[in-house]
């Protein structure tokens, strides 16, 4: 596993802050919407690419995850 579980946390909040900011969310309801469907785990398997991506690439990526998960967002 490449990078320390401190970057993946990090990157997590960083990312859940640009996703709100995105959506118009707070924080915790972009976390909440995020881990609701399944977007964290996305984060864990696939952070070694997802943190060499662009914010505005990743939160498209997300978007359409959390769709086919049974999101309504993006």
């Amino acid at each position: 596993m490449s990078g320390t579980i401190y970057d993946k946390i990090e990157y997590i909040v960083m990312f859940v802050n640009q996703f709100a900011k995105h959506h118009s969310l707070t924080d915790a309801e972009a976390y909440r919407y995020i881990r609701d469907h399944r977007g964290i785990e996305l984060i864990d398997e696939c952070y070694n690419v997802m943190h060499t991506q662009s914010f505005p690439d990743m939160i498209e990526t997300m978007d359409s995850f959390c769709k086919r998960n049974g999101g309504t967002l993006g």
